[in-house]
């Protein structure tokens, strides 16, 4: 096993093990955070089309439920438990090896789970692999580039959650989802202020570059 191997496992144990041990503080975050939280939903709801879907990093199930996903996956046995509790049908297991066969899924939604990756090349390849021709990868993420994004990497250190994060621009995303033969169909963008200072559910823009949260949606055209 090569340094990088090594990492790329110290990295995903770490991952694991944070939202193993903090599965309700995580949960709880939401209720703390009302409006931010509805409005990242409302982000995300127009890129969702009918058809067979999962959430890949699941964990508590608190997009899939309002959502109407299907099927949720995530490592952590602790966050699967509270999203079997809210309805939802999950599976154990990691984006990096996705437990399913070929073009089953229309829709396939990551929110914020490509941050927490050491490297998105073997999600996204696996993400095209599950997904069925015509079908969408969905992913949400803190633009890097955003005024949130550059406040979160600020106290990056000092967070629990986000210590082992990677943050992403919008462009970079767009690069990604690109390279592995998805097609940008559509952008929104949502959080147009700190967390504390939203207390109504925020309006969904279209592009990128003004808000922190971002939503992008490709679809699988090829492979």
């Amino acid at each position: 096993m090569t340094i990088g191997q090594l990492r790329v496992l110290y990295l995903r144990v770490m991952r694991e093990s944070i939202f193993e041990r903090a599965a309700q503080e995580y949960d709880r975050w939401y209720e703390l955070n009302p409006y931010a939280y509805l409005s990242e939903i409302e982000a995300i709801r127009p890129h969702l089309k009918r058809g067979l879907s999962i959430e890949v990093g699941v964990g508590t199930g608190r997009f899939a439920l309002p959502l109407g996903i299907d099927f949720g996956l995530d490592p952590s046995v602790s966050m699967l438990k509270i999203a079997k509790e809210r309805g939802i049908k999950v599976i154990k297991g990691c984006v990096e090896k996705l437990p399913f066969k070929d073009n089953i899924f229309d829709n396939l939604l990551l929110v914020v789970t490509i941050c927490f990756l050491e490297d998105p090349n073997p999600a996204l390849k696996e993400a095209n692999r599950v997904l069925k021709k015509g079908g969408r990868i969905i992913l949400g993420f803190v633009d890097k580039k955003s005024f949130l994004g550059k406040l979160y990497l600020a106290k990056k250190e000092k967070s629990r959650f986000y210590r082992h994060a990677k943050f992403y621009s919008s462009k970079e995303i767009i690069d990604l989802l690109k390279e592995y033969g998805f097609k940008i169909e559509l952008i929104t963008q949502t959080l147009f202020k700190t967390i504390k200072e939203i207390h109504e559910v925020e309006p969904v823009k279209e592009g990128f570059g003004e808000g922190g949260f971002v939503v992008i949606s490709a679809i699988k055209e090829k492979y």
